[in-house]
């Protein structure tokens, strides 16, 4: 089945300059990059992206972590994968949640580590069905930012909209 998959490099990958290694990994999938981009994470964005943990006891560190606090490096790099099993074959590739069970060839075994805190530094995140997907794709980029058309949008005029332009 064709479908796309978000996929971010978190701030311990970036400063660890782990991106080229995790994009070579994730090219054995034989999937497309629809949509890339360097983002600062908001809190909002953070919170947004990790609403399922909301409550537990880890929640505000992996809120800082996601928004770089943790590493001094406020940056993530999200991607949109697309094709044939996409979410599938990402997940495989970037192994278990915990990189202490990830397997030993996976992103996450390879790269991640746990945090004194028990917190995962797993370097990458990729989402874990189709409607997780589609919930994260749809917060971390506009319809514009995507080259093919995954989900109905609309068009919209919008008046008195301030846009940044190069000067």
């Amino acid at each position: 089945m064709i479908e796309q998959t978000l996929v971010l490099i978190k701030p311990d990958g970036l400063i660890r300059s782990l991106t080229g290694n995790i994009l070579t990994r994730l090219s054995e999938a034989k999937l497309e990059i629809v949509a890339s981009k360097m983002i600062h994470v908001s809190k909002e964005l953070a919170q947004a992206h990790y609403q399922e943990h909301k409550g537990k006891p880890f929640y505000q560190e992996l809120i800082q972590y996601l928004q770089g606090e943790l590493h001094n490096r406020r940056k993530v790099m999200a991607l949109v994968y697309y094709g044939q099993d996409a979410i599938a074959k990402v997940r495989e590739l970037a192994g278990s949640t915990n990189p202490e069970e990830a397997s030993p060839t996976s992103i996450r075994g390879s790269y991640g580590r746990i945090r004194t805190s028990g917190l995962f530094e797993n370097v990458i995140h990729a989402s874990t069905s189709a409607p997780e997907a589609e919930r994260e794709i749809k917060l971390w980029f506009s319809p514009e930012e995507i080259i093919v058309d995954l989900y109905p949008t609309r068009l919209m005029t919008l008046e008195k909209a301030k846009v940044r332009q190069w000067a």
